[in-house]
């Protein structure tokens, strides 16, 4: 008897549904999956004979064939372990119900117990949108997919209970779906903006950079505090919306570093090493996954003394800052994740870190000031909205007691106003954020007053502004003015913006 039960696989950042067939024919034992399983898949013919025998069901002692279709797309991961004893079960005729609006998905141990699986979230998605009735999944996933609403989602501690339910002994409750509104934010965190002593320039800079998610770049002496300031930048960040921690979250459930918790409510803030190589920050391997710069999709991408990563990795930045996309193309396969961050870089100016600083001597020589800064090409540059200078903060405010400098909840309700007119602004459009307005978002929905289009004018011939360049000129006084509350960019929106600028790109 041939039966069929329904299972699914995540392909890049999406679920794909998989028909696990099973006949059992007469002749000497033998257990075979087809279908181009992977190893992990393989395996799964030891763990399963081992959870049925375990769970008190009967393993046939016959020929059994499993095959996972479609045939042509590579099957891995040990997921397909719960529907593949299922579809045992259903085709040795211990177990009778109708599969065909019900999915499995789930990894089994030797005894029947269902451990913590990937990629649930995307999976549990895709059955909504196939207009799968229920779906079965382990109990430890519990909180990432209780967010979906639309379809019945049981949560399994073991095989025997399954068996249980589906032969109507005792019967499983579905999950009750959370409301994402009324969540707890968990807004906590170490670095609060009040504890930055001085730099109020620096401070302003990253206002605006978080409010639009623009990059930023900060250059200063080592102790300026690039690193504490970089730090607090979580602090001020937006909430998600509900798309966006959906989307988060998918990239976090696929990468398994979720660990049991619900969907992500604050916005990612990753920071590699610098020793990371090209696949951990973009991603890839045989079997592509998630880099660095998807892990920050939404976020925050901080690379801490930028000039000392690879040139080589370092260029596979451009296009996903340009695009927010990164696509990895391998021979069997071809995937997109997203990769729409803020990039926040801190350099020195040169290796010693005193090129240009005013209370000690710089020791490099020019050759070496020189190659140091050239480990940052003009097109990266290019792509960064922001360019800071971080001076070493000077004694009297290190020694001032007076703890007067404003927090990081006050600074965060601008950021946040601001957020809100760009989603009203862009309601009907892809973009979210000014950082992603297209040419065409520019001429539409920019408003500049006269003044303010005679200065860029002056601009363009004065400090060659590339037509990308003069372009974040406009993003950034775009949020500037939202930060402000006002409709049309003023001449001193421009002015801000401008200064932003690096005075050359090398």
């Amino acid at each position: 008897m041939v039966s069929k039960v329904l299972s699914a696989t995540v392909v890049g950042l999406d679920g794909v549904l998989i028909e696990v067939e099973t006949d059992i024919l007469n002749g000497l034992p033998a257990f075979k999956i087809v279908g181009l399983p992977d190893k992990a898949v393989e395996e799964s013919k030891e763990r399963v004979c081992s959870a049925i025998k375990n769970s008190g069901a009967d393993f046939p002692t016959k020929k059994v064939t499993v095959n996972l279709a479609p045939g042509d797309l590579p099957k891995e991961g040990p997921t397909f372990d719960l529907p593949i004893a299922v579809s045992i079960l259903l085709s040795s005729g211990q177990l009778q119900f109708d599969s065909s609006s019900s999915l499995f998905v789930g990894e089994l141990s030797l005894n029947g117990e269902l451990r913590l699986s990937k990629g649930i979230l995307p999976i549990v998605l895709a059955a909504k949108e196939k207009k799968i009735k229920d779906i079965y999944i382990p109990i430890a996933n519990k909180r990432e997919a209780e967010v979906v609403s639309g379809i019945s989602i049981y949560p399994i501690k073991n095989l025997k209970e399954l068996f249980n339910h589906l032969v109507g002994n005792k019967m499983l409750e579905p999950l009750v779906p959370i409301d994402f509104d009324a969540g707890d934010d968990g807004f906590e965190y170490d670095f609060d903006m009040k504890d930055i002593k001085g730099q109020a320039y620096v401070k302003r800079a990253v206002e605006v950079a978080v409010a639009g998610g623009h990059n930023i770049l900060l250059k200063g002496p080592p102790g300026a505090g690039k690193t504490l300031i970089a730090k607090t930048i979580p602090s001020i960040l937006p909430p998600l919306s509900f798309d966006e921690a959906l989307e988060v979250t998918k990239i976090y459930s696929i990468s398994g570093l979720l660990q049991g918790k619900s969907i992500l409510r604050s916005r990612p803030f990753r920071s590699p090493h610098h020793t990371t190589s090209h696949i951990g920050l973009v991603g890839g391997s045989a079997n592509p996954k998630p880099g660095e710069i998807s892990l920050a999709h939404r976020g925050v991408l901080f690379l801490d003394e930028i000039p000392e990563f690879s040139r080589y990795v370092l260029e596979a930045l451009r296009q996903p800052l340009e695009d927010g996309v990164v696509s990895i193309s391998r021979a069997r396969e071809r995937v997109a994740f997203p990769s729409r961050f803020m990039l926040v870089a801190a350099a020195n100016p040169c290796p010693c870190g005193f090129f240009g600083d005013n209370t000690k001597v710089c020791t490099c020589s020019a050759g070496q000031v020189l190659k140091y800064q050239k480990k940052l090409s003009g097109p990266l540059l290019d792509r960064i909205d922001i360019h800071i200078d971080v001076p070493a903060v000077k004694v009297e405010k290190l020694v001032d007691d007076t703890n007067d400098y404003e927090d990081s909840d006050k600074i965060r309700v601008r950021v946040v106003e601001a957020v809100e007119r760009q989603r009203k602004r862009f309601a009907k459009k892809k973009t979210i954020m000014n950082s992603e307005m297209s040419s065409k978002d520019l001429k539409e929905l920019l408003l500049l007053k006269d003044s303010a289009k005679e200065i860029m004018k002056n601009a363009m011939k004065t400090l060659s502004l590339s037509a990308r360049s003069f372009n974040k000129v406009l993003k950034v006084s775009r949020t500037i003015a939202d930060l402000e509350g006002s409709k049309e960019i003023e001449s001193v929106h421009i002015l801000e913006a401008l200064q932003y600028r690096p005075k050359t790109i090398d």
